[in-house]
């Protein structure tokens, strides 16, 4: 294989730009020859297609965001679209695609090389955590620790006023930013969607964590649970001791400097990628982690694995929140 092309769809994640930056570069340690997509699935579309060399990608492991740009698009879930995106590919002589995304991402990989047999990888760009072959996904330590970062200072505030505060975070139906935040936060209370709540229960924690004298209630709530908005109103219906503010953090959590975790997890994932395609590879996989260690598998498998949820985590959020 001597020539491959990488991109980034979907929602951007810390370390994406990492993770081109290592496949540019291992690539050319392989003698292969890189080019970007700008723009995801639609610029391949469109043919916004361009080499890369190592220069390319200087000064950008420490950028949040990606150089390539993202977008979503829907036309590619239509086949004769994907004729195009593929013929597109075929007149700059690709070989072979990297695509860092989520599991959109990934299934418009799959249809590539199951209708054109067009060798991919994909690596697990997605602040969110939730896909379920890998322990982590790149993004996922950089968002917890901007929103760790955010908790602290709400807290400062919050006990000056003695209030509580719903911090509402990202996360569509995976509640990992959640738990990993509320954790290393100390959050009294958190919420997600793989676990229906108790309103109820909600009120009589806030209540019992006034009368024990704590000055500050945070709430971490999952986007996958409710609005914000919606936890007040319930929990004002039920109690009026106590104000109640709201912080629904959003794209603050997407962007920004990859931590040190992220960045060496792209690199170590980037250099797979390029080892599998270098590697005469016929087929559609994807790249992870488990346990600390860089693995591969088919992309139709790791799309099949049901969601993960760290039960004994939560169990801890909610001991620890005592």
């Amino acid at each position: 294989m001597k020539k491959i092309a990488v991109l980034t769809s979907g929602g951007d994640a810390p370390g994406m730009n990492a993770a081109i930056r290592a496949v540019v570069r291992c690539a050319s340690s392989y003698d292969i020859d890189v080019f970007g997509i700008e723009c995801g699935y639609e610029g391949m579309l469109e043919g916004n297609i361009f080499p890369m060399d190592n220069r390319s990608v200087s000064d950008t492991v420490q950028k949040g965001g990606t150089i390539l740009r993202t977008a979503r698009c829907p036309l590619f879930l239509e086949k004769e679209y994907r004729q195009k995106a593929y013929e597109n590919l075929l007149a700059f002589g690709i070989e072979g695609l990297v695509v860092i995304g989520g599991d959109g991402s990934f299934k418009g990989m799959n249809s590539l090389y199951q209708d054109f047999g067009l060798p991919c990888v994909g690596i697990p760009g997605t602040i969110d955590n939730d896909l379920a072959y890998t322990d982590f996904t790149l993004g996922f330590d950089t968002a917890v620790n901007t929103v760790l970062s955010a908790v602290n200072n709400v807290r400062d505030t919050m006990t000056a006023h003695n209030r509580a505060c719903i911090i509402e975070v990202m996360g569509r139906k995976c509640g990992d930013i959640a738990i990993y935040s509320g954790v290393a936060g100390g959050a009294e209370i958190v919420l997600v969607p793989e676990v229906p709540y108790d309103i109820d229960k909600v009120v009589q924690t806030i209540k019992y964590d006034r009368i024990k004298g704590k000055q500050s209630v945070i709430i971490i709530l999952a986007e996958g649970v409710c609005s914000c908005a919606e936890l007040k109103e319930k929990i004002a219906e039920k109690m009026d001791f106590i104000q109640i503010r709201t912080v629904k953090l959003g794209y603050i959590q997407r962007g920004g400097t990859p931590s040190m975790a992220d960045r060496v997890f792209a690199a170590r994932c980037g250099a797979k990628a390029v080892e599998l395609l270098a590697s005469n590879l016929k087929e559609s996989r994807v790249v992870g982690i488990k346990n600390n260690k860089i693995i591969d598998m088919a992309t139709e498998k790791a799309l099949a694995m049901p969601s993960k949820f760290d039960k004994e985590l939560y169990r801890i959020a909610s001991m620890l929140a005592k």
